[in-house]
């Protein structure tokens, strides 16, 4: 093997990726386990921040529906997903504990809406929006699904 005494070796850094959900509709919940578990699987250190209405996501026995009309439909999707692979909500956020993803829930929208820390599902950091804009600002992407 031959040595490059002048050479430096740079380590790869990791890439960082901050998500925002603000919705608790059934899509939009799939969508961020899906991107937050995909980019976790990739090794890219993920962060997921719910507020406003995606609080709800973050509720004990949690359970989204599709949004208006195509509520009716939410069990159709869900064996429909199913029958490809791909696991429910639930599954989807234990997978993303178990991968390390930092899942966040804001601590204003949490008092605006009534929602308590024990109300959440275990594992969750409340956090204020400042703090995880630092988060985000240092991110390598940021997404926000709403």
């Amino acid at each position: 093997m031959r040595a490059f005494p002048n050479e430096v070796i740079h380590m790869a850094e990791t890439k960082k990726f901050a998500m925002v959900v603000s919705e608790g509709s059934f899509d939009k919940a799939m969508m961020a386990m899906m991107m937050a578990n995909t980019a976790a699987s990739m090794g890219i250190e993920t962060h997921v921040f719910y507020t406003f209405f995606g609080l709800k996501l973050l509720k004990k026995g949690a359970k989204p529906k599709m949004p208006g009309m195509m509520r009716l439909f939410t069990g159709m999707m869900i064996k429909k997903m199913k029958g490809i692979g791909i696991d429910g909500y639930q599954e989807q956020m234990d997978m993303a504990k178990e991968l390390g993803v930092k899942i966040y829930a804001c601590n204003t929208s949490m008092s605006m809406m009534g929602i308590k820390q024990e109300d959440l599902i275990d594992g969750i950091t409340v956090l204020g929006a400042a703090a995880f804009l630092d988060i985000g600002t240092d991110s390598d992407m940021q997404l926000f699904i709403g």
